[in-house]
């Protein structure tokens, strides 16, 4: 067959996908100074765990593991389906029957708004704030040679 990979049974996770999973013993137990097991218990459970881990992932894999291959496969297939068959193609036609439209809009949007935003832009440019420690400003009407506003309008 073609194309056909060879499988690396050395290293399994060339892409490194896995490497958060951290099970061996050194990672999962350790006893801090001046709390130790006697070295025999120490020996041991390190031999148990191991072959624990080891046992279990094996029972685990020879269960489960060619129909969770088999589960996955078909996932990946329904996506690269559904991707190559169904989205893309929907993206494509969305692109070509809306394109008279963003072409209207860019016109409408550059001739009318654009102008009325770059007025915007030409006048808030020229705001300037300043931070003041001191005493703050005085109102206008209650600047030395104003006389004072009363609220009526003569």
């Amino acid at each position: 067959m073609p194309g056909k990979a060879e499988i690396d049974l050395i290293n399994r996770d060339p892409n490194v996908m896995n490497n958060h999973v951290q099970v061996m013993f050194d990672d999962v137990l350790a006893e801090p100074e001046g709390a130790h097991s006697a070295d025999c218990v120490w020996r041991n459970s390190h031999k148990c765990f191991t072959c624990g881990r080891n046992l279990c992932y094996k029972i685990l894999t020879y269960i489960c593991g060619l129909p969770l291959a088999l589960f996955w496969g078909c996932v990946f297939a329904m996506v690269s389906f559904s991707e190559i068959w169904c989205v893309t193609p929907h993206i494509r036609c969305l692109h070509v029957t809306l394109y008279s439209v963003k072409k209207m809009l860019s016109i409408i949007l550059g001739s009318i708004l654009g102008p009325i935003m770059e007025t915007y832009g030409m006048i808030f440019s020229r705001i300037h704030i300043t931070q003041s420690q001191g005493e703050p400003p005085k109102p206008l009407g209650s600047l030395p040679g104003n006389p004072p506003r009363t609220g009526r309008h003569d």
